[in-house]
């Protein structure tokens, strides 16, 4: 989940994106604008218990494509990483998934590696991205936030990924100070997390700390419910920690932060060689079937 140039309040573990994916963060905040409720029809829940929750606190990576089984091997005892992004459904996902099956869940899982899930599809309707042409419908913007978790919520599902998971929902930097599209951000948003809720998943949101982030915490602070579990942010500071962010209070998801603290670039660990976006997480990843 490259950022433009220049992933109920739970926190993230993990890691994302390559730089094919994300992109620099903006430099400027968005305003906090209103948001306006956007009915979405949500599925009975399934169940009255809470749901698990999975934590991780350390390093972790994206990398664009899922990488082999046996570079993961290698990485598990070499680099300093302990978690890893998958990106698990969306219509925009760019680098091929061949390798993401059921069978590389279970045995990379079974080597001691924690699983953050991503989903990249519909992005901001202001959104100046020609490689993710697919935009929000600021009137149907629920809606479409509540489809795409059912989307997102099977491919879990048939990854052998169980209840309790979240799956980060990427929305890539956009310009600040568009109300309407910061209002269709937070309403897709909140049909995402309902719509998760209901399936049994836990809800995460990926995106630029100065665009989607500042949105969703103005609409925390001005009573949207429900907004994320967790959160991952991009804030290229090169700083490995998820407290003390400008823009992001330390009262706010706390214990359930991912933070991407630098762009892609390759590692070598044990000989072999990974492009990653390094990431700090003390929040959610996957839990198994």
């Amino acid at each position: 989940m490259r950022l433009p140039s220049p992933a109920a309040l739970l926190a993230v573990p993990l890691v994302m994106l390559t730089s094919a994916v994300h992109g620099a963060a903006p430099e400027s905040a968005a305003e906090p604008s209103a948001a306006r409720p956007a009915p979405v029809a949500v599925p009975p829940p399934v169940s009255s218990e809470p749901l698990p929750e999975y934590r991780f606190t350390g390093a972790g990576f994206d990398a664009c494509s899922a990488p082999s089984a046996e570079a993961l091997s290698v990485w598990r005892t070499a680099s300093p990483y302990g978690a890893v992004n998958i990106y698990s459904s969306g219509s925009q996902r760019h680098c091929e998934q061949t390798r993401l099956t059921p069978q590389w869940v279970a045995i990379v899982r079974a080597m001691g590696w924690k699983l953050v899930p991503t989903h990249v599809g519909l992005q901001a309707p202001c959104a100046e991205r020609e490689d993710k042409p697919l935009r929000i419908d600021p009137d149907r913007a629920g809606e479409q936030g509540g489809r795409e978790a059912g989307e997102a919520a099977a491919a879990l599902r048939a990854l052998g990924l169980g209840p309790g998971s979240p799956v980060y929902l990427d929305i890539e930097a956009y310009p600040t100070g568009d109300a309407v599209c910061s209002r269709a951000v937070v309403d897709f948003t909140v049909g995402w997390t309902q719509a998760l809720h209901a399936a049994g998943y836990r809800s995460g949101f990926y995106s630029s700390m100065n665009s989607g982030i500042a949105d969703v915490v103005a609409a925390v602070r001005a009573g949207r419910a429900p907004m994320p579990d967790a959160i991952w942010y991009a804030r290229w500071d090169g700083r490995p920690t998820t407290s003390g962010q400008a823009g992001l209070p330390d009262d706010l998801w706390t214990g359930h932060r991912i933070h991407q603290y630098r762009g892609s670039a390759d590692e070598t660990y044990g000989g072999v060689t990974l492009s990653v976006d390094p990431d700090a997480l003390d929040g959610l990843v996957a839990g198994g079937a």
